[in-house]
């Protein structure tokens, strides 16, 4: 009998679940092994009146900011269908979701200039957004490497993010790696991993939907 493959999954702890069980239902060995941890940055509660849009590139960031946010929003803009998802969880619509799940792809899309802007996330983001657009930074959390003694033995790596990426480079597998996106996938190659899918969305579907083909792959390789 065909060993399954193994596939590991990488986001910090609680964040796997959905994936892991999508990948185990279509017979894949899935392992968790935590290279990030989300650590949340105490403030105090807040108002976003004033301001014309209000940025948010991830769940947690929504998860976040709900939670200490006093009184209504200005219209809303994501990156990522599970970034809005969490955002439509808390009763409201985004008023825009990047088409590609990208700050470049979220920057194409908002109206020149975008007035009074608050990016709200993590304090290690991506700069990009809140320097175009000259927008006020709120942090709500950070992302903090996981000691990791032993990585498994594993046929592919599933990485979530460019934190994730930078962790596997250091840990000398030789592993294939399926991505989120073109922004993980820029880092994962550039620290010499060998990325041979990458989500079409931003999303546990996409990531679910990408794993399955790189597995197939290998499964036919050894048939």
């Amino acid at each position: 009998m065909t060993k399954p493959v193994r596939v590991v999954l990488t986001r910090a702890r609680g964040g796997n679940d959905e994936l892991a069980e999508r990948l185990r239902a279509f017979g894949l060995d899935v392992v968790e092994c935590p290279l990030i941890r989300i650590e949340t940055l105490e403030g105090p509660r807040f108002s976003a009146s004033g301001y014309d849009w209000l940025i948010l590139t991830s769940r947690v960031a929504a998860e976040l900011l709900f939670a200490r946010l006093d009184g209504p929003l200005p219209p809303v803009a994501v990156i990522g269908p599970g970034t809005a998802e969490a955002v439509r969880e808390r009763g409201v619509e985004p008023a825009l979701v990047a088409r590609r799940s990208t700050q470049e792809g979220l920057l194409e899309e908002l109206p020149s200039p975008a007035g009074h802007v608050l990016f709200a996330g993590a304090e290690d983001a991506r700069p990009l957004l809140a320097g175009e657009l000259g927008a006020d930074v709120l942090p709500l959390y950070r992302t903090v490497s996981e000691t990791v003694l032993e990585f498994p033995q594993c046929d592919l790596v599933v990485l979530a993010s460019a934190s994730a990426a930078r962790v596997v480079a250091t840990l000398g597998t030789t592993a294939l790696c399926v991505t989120i996106g073109p922004v993980t996938s820029g880092q994962a190659r550039a620290d010499g991993l060998d990325v041979v899918e990458e989500a079409e969305t931003h999303d546990v579907d996409g990531l679910t939907a990408a794993v399955k083909l790189a597995a197939s792959r290998i499964a036919s390789s050894r048939s």
